[in-house]
């Protein structure tokens, strides 16, 4: 049984307060992928890596025995491979006929590293956990597929927020082994801006705090707290803030209710090390080199991903095989956690399968 979860990237507007288990109806598998003697990029290495997976389907070999009908889905920063078992996400795309029939794909759905229960600083490191970056993120994700499940080809890789980014690391360094990609919800550049503001703030929110202990506190320090409200303000769009609290003490209300939900599962040390991870990533130079056909969805209330800055428009001019579209800000958008709504762009996703089917 997979444990009960909280969602940040649903946070405003579907009650982020509220565990996301698993639907009965969904026959999951679950399992460990051990890989022996993983090297971070950056230096460091631990003589065993845990990365922990869900699956539904039943993989589809063809006559060399390779894997044909994988699909891998990539959660963002805290979430877990858990969170597409959200109704909102699984009961618009995983029932016969839609998008991602689970009688026709095999869903691989891994917890990235530092996440869920992947190997993580809380485990029992802290703060001595080996600094990773989104590079070992999808080295550890390629191993978990090739030594853990005999997958060495994704008919597809839908990525949602850090997952998004990680489809760009994918193409770039994996290129044969991806049919198509679908980012949702990133940009195709490294982390700047305010984007870099607020996890600068949540970070040092945590790192500053004298009860951080260097990373090995007793109890979770109070900066936690900070990091997790900067976290739930960036998720939604004022719209859906507006609505949780349309007077001072419903919206104070709903803030601190959100926050507490996080509190109790949330670890200081797992926080800074997801936010810090994307230091690596830096897709834009080898954008004109990408031969992977993609469809990158951005929404237009994303806090995130400002739309106003125009930089996928830009950017992807130079790459191309991949498809932009800018989702228009609607009364059913979200917000940056738009991007697992998938009644808002499961339609996009039904077509593109169709346009890169082979």
């Amino acid at each position: 049984m997979v444990r009960p979860i909280v969602l940040l990237a649903l946070a405003v507007a579907f009650a982020l307060a509220q565990p996301s288990t698993p639907q009965p109806s969904w026959p999951v598998k679950q399992g460990d992928a051990l890989l022996r003697d993983f090297k971070f990029a950056g230096g460091g290495s631990l003589p065993e890596l845990k990365i922990h997976y869900l699956t539904l389907g039943s993989p589809q070999r063809d006559a060399h025995g390779h894997v044909t009908n994988a699909v891998m889905l990539l959660h963002g920063t805290s979430g877990s491979g858990a969170q597409f078992l959200n109704p909102i996400f699984s009961n618009e795309l995983f029932p016969p006929g839609q998008p991602l029939d689970i009688a026709k794909f095999y869903v691989i759905m891994p917890d990235g590293v530092g996440h869920g229960d992947s190997s993580k600083p809380s485990d029992g490191l802290h703060a001595h956990f080996p600094r990773y970056g989104y590079a070992d993120m999808v080295e550890a994700q390629r191993r978990m597929l090739v030594e853990g499940l005999g997958v060495d080809h994704l008919r597809l890789l839908l990525g949602t927020s850090m997952g998004c980014m990680h489809a760009y690391v994918w193409a770039e360094t994996h290129p044969e082994f991806l049919q198509a990609a679908m980012p949702l919800a990133c940009l195709p550049t490294q982390i700047s801006g305010r984007n870099l503001a607020w996890r600068t703030i949540a970070i040092e929110a945590i790192r500053n705090d004298p009860d951080w202990r260097l990373g090995d506190y007793a109890a979770q320090p109070p900066g936690l707290r900070t990091a997790l409200g900067m976290l739930a303000l960036v998720g939604g769009n004022p719209l859906t803030w507006q609505k949780a609290g349309p007077d001072r003490e419903k919206a104070l209300a709903y803030f601190h209710r959100v926050v507490e939900a996080r509190l109790r599962t949330a670890d200081a040390n797992d926080i800074m090390y997801a936010l810090d991870a994307s230091h690596d990533y830096d897709p834009a130079p080898g954008l004109a080199k990408m031969r992977t056909p993609m469809m990158h969805i951005n929404f237009s209330d994303d806090t995130i991903n400002p739309a106003e800055l125009h930089i996928p428009e830009t950017l992807l001019k130079q790459a191309p095989t991949v498809t932009f579209e800018l989702y228009p800000y609607t009364p059913d958008t979200i917000g940056h956690g738009s991007h697992t709504k998938a009644a808002l762009w499961k339609d996009r996703l039904a077509r593109f399968l169709e346009a890169t089917g082979r």
